[in-house]
């Protein structure tokens, strides 16, 4: 059974530049507790970027979606295990058998583990082009329930799938990895196909909201991850928002 937290702010470092993510982690640290070190700053940096992370006392968030065949898998998570990372992520896609292999591996620790089922860069079109039948919130669906068999504690999925799987899962199955949030007066999606705001994930049922570019892009970071923080803290009083379902 997944423990009722209150929701949390991950701060990515999503830049390849070591020193700038240390920059990031200094400044935010008085108001963001987990940063997400992803593929751009590790592909570089390997341990040293997730050092920075753990050395300032905060949570790793480990976001390399391991993908590989069951033992490929289970030492990667074994790897992430030894970087001091409190989560990780898996793409679900990967199958049941690797994803059992990971939780094996992590059976035991404080690691936990989080299958990606669609990314949020990903509409329909976007789907039928890999070859899914499914409507993202179907795939998402679909993806996360393979999660819970094999016993994960944590699913990503955009803000829009969130009532949905909640609908499915109830408070306590699945912890909720939500990227894809944009503040009200970061008008721009980037890449994201399928956003919300942090105060509406929050209500919806979202346990993790993802941020990067609106805080680091934004002329004040620590204003801007204050601001959102302040919003997760409005939100969390509020009745979840099943509504959500997209």
């Amino acid at each position: 059974m997944v423990p009722v937290m209150p929701p949390e702010l991950i701060v990515a470092l999503d830049t390849d530049d070591l020193e700038t993510a240390r920059h990031w982690v200094a400044r935010l640290g008085p108001v963001v507790t987990w940063f997400k070190v992803g593929l751009e700053l590790f592909s570089r940096h390997g341990p040293s970027a997730c050092r920075l992370v753990t050395e300032a006392g905060a949570h790793l968030f480990l976001d390399l979606k391991i993908h590989d065949i069951p033992a490929t898998a289970a030492g990667a998570v074994r790897s992430a295990r030894q970087l001091g990372a409190a989560m990780t992520t898996l793409h679900a896609s990967g199958g049941r058998a690797m994803l059992e292999a990971a939780r094996a591996e992590a059976a035991g620790s404080q690691l936990r583990l989080a299958a990606v089922t669609v990314l949020t860069s990903l509409d329909a079109p976007a789907l039928v082009d890999i070859g899914w039948s499914r409507s993202p919130a179907e795939q998402v669906l679909h993806l996360a329930e393979l999660a819970v068999a094999a016993g994960l504690e944590a699913a990503v999925c955009s803000p829009h799938e969130i009532g949905l799987v909640r609908g499915r899962f109830g408070n306590r199955a699945l912890q909720l990895v939500v990227p894809g949030i944009r503040p009200a007066e970061h008008a721009q999606a980037d890449d994201q196909k399928r956003t919300l705001g942090p105060a509406a994930a929050v209500r919806a049922g979202a346990d993790f909201l993802v941020v990067g570019r609106p805080i680091t892009r934004a002329s004040d970071p620590f204003a801007a991850a204050a601001r959102i923080r302040n919003e997760i803290g409005q939100a969390v009083s509020a009745p979840p928002d099943v509504s959500s379902a997209g």
